[in-house]
């Protein structure tokens, strides 16, 4: 299951990514918000964190007007490991070597056909299981 979050920023993109993962029948939660009235994006970068983190969720996606804010809130919580990406590259890149486990994207930054790729992206690659990269996500966790 992936967890959604995203603030007033982000809210006309997460409704195209909810479009894309309906389409492509993947299950989602959807932790808010459900307008574009302003919102403070920490306490959704928050809620999806935590429902990696916990296991309630495999994945996460998050969104506000640039993608930064929401992911320096993920990423307080312990065991999540959010990226901003702005394109597929990063993307594949962060799930192989990063095991990433949350997709940050900026509403304001990415273009909805591009979101979409990335988002495929992100969800379709897996993490590569080498050696290095485990012991670097270990250093990471230190």
């Amino acid at each position: 299951m992936i967890a959604l979050g995203c603030d007033h920023g982000g809210y006309e993109l997460m409704q195209e990514v909810i479009k894309y993962l309906e389409e492509n029948h993947y299950e989602y939660k959807n932790f808010g918000t459900y307008s574009k009235d302003s919102v403070d994006y920490p306490e959704y970068g928050k809620k999806v964190a935590h429902a990696v983190a916990d296991g309630e969720c495999d994945k996460g996606i998050l969104i506000c007007g640039t993608g930064i804010g929401i992911s320096i809130a993920a990423n307080k919580v312990k065991g999540v490991r959010a990226a901003l990406c702005s394109d597929c590259f990063s993307a594949q890149a962060t799930r192989e070597h990063n095991d990433a486990n949350i997709l940050a994207m900026g509403g304001r930054v990415v273009g909805t056909g591009l979101a979409l790729k990335i988002v495929e992206t992100f969800l379709t690659t897996p993490f590569s299981n080498d050696e290095r990269h485990i012991r670097r996500i270990h250093l990471i966790e230190e």
